[in-house]
């Protein structure tokens, strides 16, 4: 029937404004900020550094890489390196970032940064209270106003961060199997080296 889809509508629309009125499962609406709907694990707002630990600026996965930098589509990170290195996750001397900063006010929450961060370092955000009165440097924010613990990762986005905690402990343990594997090689190879009392010879 011609407009059938049109009065199904209607009557969907009749229906949850009528049932508003007895039924809180069809209201559509919430009185924010009072009350907030849940956030869904896949939404993103803004990029955010993640960090293992209790020390924030030790703890940053961030490794200076800047393949952030150079992918993002409007150019709203700007990094520079240290001088000196640090041990990473896996215990491997790595450069940091010394400066890491995201304007936020052009971030255009593409998701690109995550995506091609190989030290799972950067991830989303959904935190979009972020207004302030100062256009400028309120949106600028920097590496510390960035860094969050590993722990908050988990709150927001569980599933995803339980995957990537499971993979950087593959990699880790890989590291200390390849480290433990080359000592014990470097010991064999010392123990034949080393000169074999004569033959005959009495032990002093």
């Amino acid at each position: 029937m011609l407009g059938e889809g049109l009065l199904k509508g209607l009557a969907e629309t009749a229906r949850n404004f009528a049932g508003s009125f007895v039924s809180k499962e069809r209201l559509t609406t919430v009185q924010y900020p009072e009350e907030r709907h849940p956030l869904p694990e896949a939404s993103r707002n803004f990029p955010f550094l993640v960090y293992d630990g209790a020390d924030w600026e030790a703890g940053l996965r961030c490794v200076a890489c800047q393949i952030c930098e150079k992918e993002c589509p409007p150019k709203c990170i700007y990094i520079e390196k240290s001088k000196d290195k640090k041990p990473d996750y896996a215990g491997k001397l790595q450069i940091y970032p010394t400066q890491f900063d995201i304007d936020i006010s052009v971030c255009m929450s593409c998701q690109i940064c995550v995506e091609v961060c190989p030290f799972e370092a950067i991830k989303m955000d959904n935190e979009f209270e972020l207004a302030t009165d100062d256009r400028f440097g309120g949106l600028l924010q920097d590496r510390k106003q960035l860094a969050k613990p590993n722990e908050y990762y988990h709150k927001i986005h569980p599933t995803e961060a339980a995957e990537v905690d499971a993979r950087l402990a593959e990699e880790k343990a890989k590291v200390e199997e390849k480290a433990r594997a080359a000592a014990v090689a470097a010991a064999a190879k010392a123990a034949a080296a080393a000169p074999k009392p004569a033959e005959g010879a009495q032990p002093q």
